[in-house]
């Protein structure tokens, strides 16, 4: 597995929030490093010390200690790169939308 890493205490906090994890206590890290990997659509994350990933190497994570399903995380975690939702098959969807016509509300008396 190929892990990546991310410092940014903001994104560290928002991927916390969203997969729910109440397990970690960001404010107990010093400098915090979001440390995971993407396997079959499985995230495997662990919270690192700046200090001990810069000594060990990021090359020698080998372990993580929660995992979580991809559709859970941030959309910065998924490998895929940005993919283009402007698809031309698509307005023809739109346009029967907007011929769409409902009956006005009724009055109340």
């Amino acid at each position: 597995m190929d892990f990546k890493q991310e410092s940014s205490t903001k994104k560290i906090k928002e991927f916390l929030d969203l997969v729910e994890n109440d397990k970690i206590e960001i404010r107990r890290y010093r400098s915090p490093v979001l440390v995971w990997a993407v396997e079959e659509g499985t995230v495997y994350y662990s919270i690192w010390e700046q200090s001990m990933l810069d000594q060990f190497g990021l090359h020698n994570v080998d372990g993580w200690d929660y995992k979580e399903d991809a559709l859970f995380c941030p959309d910065w975690i998924s490998d895929f790169e940005d993919e283009d939702f402007d698809d031309d098959d698509d307005d023809d969807d739109f346009s029967v939308i907007s011929n769409l016509r409902f009956p006005p509300p009724e009055k109340k008396r």
